[in-house]
């Protein structure tokens, strides 16, 4: 068989490059390893995660506050093994949507280990071993990632964790111990926290979100105390030992001498993730990767092999399923001659714990640390009417403008819908619209999106309406 384009890795990146890729005319094959396609993100990512973690909200609501809102309900308990099924089915019915995309624009679809045999032949080996080749024009690789697991840490899938693992728990944990304060730590942390276990929290640096904004990590860290979430932060793990009951974590707080032992059912490992790519065949076409496993790409995100790229998890980058997406169709439209775009500083970054935390453009810290004159406006949401009346008053708006041009630079929201409402901010920024444009614009009332409105107003003469 002969492809114009073979995309290897069926992710985010992978199917979106592969459907933009058949829109504009290519024959198109995607390779996927397991069985079902959608990548980690589908499988064991964002999809289930979302599942669960809208599932324990239910829970956590009922139990804490469907009584004020006057709804009685007695004896509310969690039905783990109902929670995991409906997660399944989540994931089932939107790997399914996949399939039938594939479908849809004529996509070959092969299922197996794929690795390159040179620049335009690629192996592809089947569960059973059988193997067969194809060629192919060009290659997208799009492989993903992988959690990190080191070594001192025993990973052993049944009580020392990562991410997949933690999506299929059948029994509510008493205790859970989550290394890092990451994204992906705190978002299956507070999953549990909401179901009633114990989650301790441990973090080496000196807060949680460290890449976020600082006070969005301050207002999360908050939120997140109050659900019952402790914090070990400036600490690292030194040891992990398991038994088949339990384990027994090593923490030694940094810079000192000073350690101590915690005692969980689970510890969860959410250190990070590094580029998934083993055994591609790379050295086969000369692609070299570097000390994390990553792909060096050029700006067209072409290898240094003419009509290789590659995109998402496996180049540089932050480790965002609609990061890879944006890449994906970037390739496909450049094979086809297109002038497509992508502005970096304006992929959102979410936290979809609740309250949700959503940010887009530079920190404050950044912005200061590189010498822009800037102005900030805040807004709480505690001033909202609209988060009054869903009892969720958690969170703030915040917008940094350029001093002198007003310009939005910046944009860092904690609070319910905080995820969906960064869309508004991505459109502003991507016009270069000033915090007093934003000001102006008609908010809906009574919506979350009111809060933007009033940093707005606040970041442009200091004037909100409401606080």
């Amino acid at each position: 068989m002969k492809y114009d384009v073979t995309v290897i890795g069926s992710g985010p990146g992978g199917y979106v490059a592969a459907i933009r890729a058949a829109q504009l005319g290519m024959k198109t094959a995607i390779i996927e390893r397991y069985n079902t396609l959608g990548g980690t993100c589908l499988n064991v990512g964002c999809i289930p995660s979302k599942a669960l973690l809208d599932s324990s909200e239910h829970y956590h609501n009922a139990h804490e506050k469907f009584k004020t809102h006057g709804i009685d309900i007695k004896d509310v308990k969690v039905n783990m093994p109902q929670m995991i099924t409906r997660k399944n089915q989540v994931v089932e019915e939107n790997t399914k949507g996949i399939e039938f995309l594939m479908k849809k624009n004529k996509i070959d679809v092969f299922h197996g280990h794929g690795s390159f045999v040179n620049a335009n032949k690629i192996s592809i080996v089947k569960d059973d071993g059988t193997k067969e080749e194809i060629e192919t024009a060009k290659t997208i690789i799009a492989t993903g990632s992988k959690p990190i697991t080191p070594a001192s840490f025993n990973y052993d899938k049944k009580r020392v964790i990562t991410s997949t693992e933690a999506l299929n728990i059948k029994k509510v944990p008493k205790r859970m111990i989550v290394v890092g304060a990451g994204v992906i730590g705190l978002e299956l942390g507070s999953v549990y926290a909401r179901l009633g276990t114990e989650v301790e929290v441990v973090e080496f640096a000196d807060k949680a979100i460290a890449t976020m904004d600082i006070d969005c990590s301050k207002q999360l860290t908050r939120s997140l105390k109050k659900l019952g979430m402790k914090f070990h932060l400036k600490h690292m793990v030194t040891n992990v030992k398991a038994t088949s009951r339990g384990v027994t974590v090593e923490v030694q707080k940094r810079d000192t001498e000073n350690t101590f032992e915690l005692k969980a059912d689970y510890c969860l490992v959410a250190i990070g993730r590094r580029a998934y790519t083993d055994n591609l065949g790379l050295e086969n076409v000369g692609i070299e990767k570097d000390d994390r496993g990553r792909i060096e790409v050029n700006e067209y995100l072409e290898t240094k092999v003419s009509g290789i790229y590659a995109i998402g998890d496996v180049i540089k980058g932050a480790m965002l399923a609609h990061k890879a997406e944006e890449e994906g169709v970037f390739v496909a439209e450049t094979m086809a001659g297109q002038k497509p775009h992508i502005n970096y500083n304006l992929i959102p970054g979410v936290v979809y714990t609740w309250p949700e935390v959503a940010s887009v453009g530079k920190t404050e810290a950044e912005l200061k640390e590189a010498g822009v004159p800037i102005k900030i406006g805040k807004f709480p949401f505690k001033a909202l009417g609209r988060a009054r009346a869903s009892m969720d008053t958690d969170g703030l708006a915040k917008i940094i403008a350029h001093k002198d041009t007003d310009e939005v630079l910046g944009v860092h929201i904690v609070g319910a819908r905080a995820a969906d409402m960064i869309a508004e901010a991505v459109v502003a920024m991507e016009f270069r619209a000033s915090a007093e444009d934003i000001s102006r614009m008609s908010h809906a009332h009574p919506t979350y999106t009111e809060a933007v409105k009033e940093a707005a107003l606040a970041a442009t003469d200091n004037r909100p309406l409401h606080s």
